[in-house]
């Protein structure tokens, strides 16, 4: 069963989050159609928005404590059984702490399980450095074979979790944002895995943005057409593979710009620059995001607001970086 974004349940997702949207919800689209479906987790439940899972499919449902390792060899088995199996951890421990297995596992054996990392970016705030994952997307794209989503609202979580599945590939789910984020998609659109989505046109600048923050990149770009300029803002929920041919098309704009909740190197703007280096010729591309940096922890808009991934820092920073003329 896919996924349907309408107005009323845009407001639904939104309310759950991106984990709460994901496994509450669209885990069991996504069983409908593909079966059966183990959900493991490290110290995980309810919190996490997996509460619904756990109650209506206890046989299916396995938490084996905090042991990320563990968690990817588990997940491992399982797969290797062919049953459809999705693994969950805080971000920056599923993507750290197991990337041996993740690498052994999913990218030298190509065993189709879907890794979820929650609260990635700045996700856990107070709990500070240790626990903020703004190099997980790096990671993971060094990774063979492996497939990278960050969604951009909680509905498109949900969506993604359907297509990890059904792809019967190794995926990464990338989530960020909390609960009641913005809901970027308030109708019904088709979520293909490795193509990009144009949320707004524009011809003078073309924005990359990746995860929620994809919010205050629309915002921004609102502001910047009232200083004249009019920014494209396009939806970049598949880091890897990259649409490439969907960056081609913006090969004529005054300005690239990346927008990311993760460092500035090897995610979303580092994938972007790969892209461009073996072009010809090609606008200057401004990357947004951590620019390689550690942080006094805070809650989500400082931290927000220090990486100057707010709507008017973005604005500001895109302002300043076009050309004159």
């Amino acid at each position: 069963m896919a996924v349907v974004i309408t107005e009323v349940s845009s407001r639904t997702y939104s309310r759950l989050g991106q984990g709460g949207a994901l496994f509450g919800m669209g885990l069991f689209d996504a069983i409908e159609e593909v079966g059966n479906t183990f959900l493991l987790t490290a110290d995980m439940g309810k919190p996490a928005g997996m509460g619904r899972f756990k109650t209506r499919c206890p046989e299916y449902f396995v938490n084996v404590g905090i042991a990320e390792q563990n968690l990817i060899g588990m997940a491992a088995g399982i797969a290797s059984e062919g049953h459809p199996v999705v693994a969950s951890a805080q971000a920056a421990f599923i993507s750290m702490r197991s990337f041996e297995q993740v690498r052994q596992y999913m990218g030298y054996m190509s065993l189709p399980i879907v890794t979820v990392g929650v609260s990635a970016g700045f996700g856990l705030t107070f709990f500070g450095n240790t626990h903020y994952a703004i190099e997980d997307m790096a990671l993971m794209r060094t990774i063979p074979g492996m497939t990278i989503l960050a969604p951009s609202d909680a509905g498109q979580a949900a969506k993604a979790i359907v297509a990890a599945l059904k792809a019967q590939t190794p995926v990464y789910i990338r989530c960020t944002g909390g609960l009641n984020a913005p809901a970027i998609y308030k109708s019904d659109y088709e979520f293909v895995i490795g193509k990009a989505i144009e949320i707004k046109p524009g011809k003078d600048v073309g924005i990359f943005v990746t995860g929620t923050v994809t919010a205050n990149a629309l915002e921004a770009a609102r502001a910047l057409e009232e200083k004249g300029i009019s920014a494209a803002v396009i939806d970049v929920h598949t880091i890897k593979p990259l649409d490439t041919a969907c960056i081609d098309r913006y090969m004529g704009h005054k300005l690239l710009v990346s927008v990311e909740e993760h460092n500035v190197i090897g995610g979303l703007g580092g994938a972007i620059s790969e892209h461009l280096s073996g072009q010809a010729e090609s606008p200057r591309l401004l990357r947004l995001g951590v620019k390689d940096r550690f942080f006094t922890p805070g809650d989500y808009p400082y931290l927000i607001q220090q990486s100057r991934l707010d709507a008017i820092s973005i604005a500001e920073d895109i302002f300043t970086a076009l050309p004159s003329s």
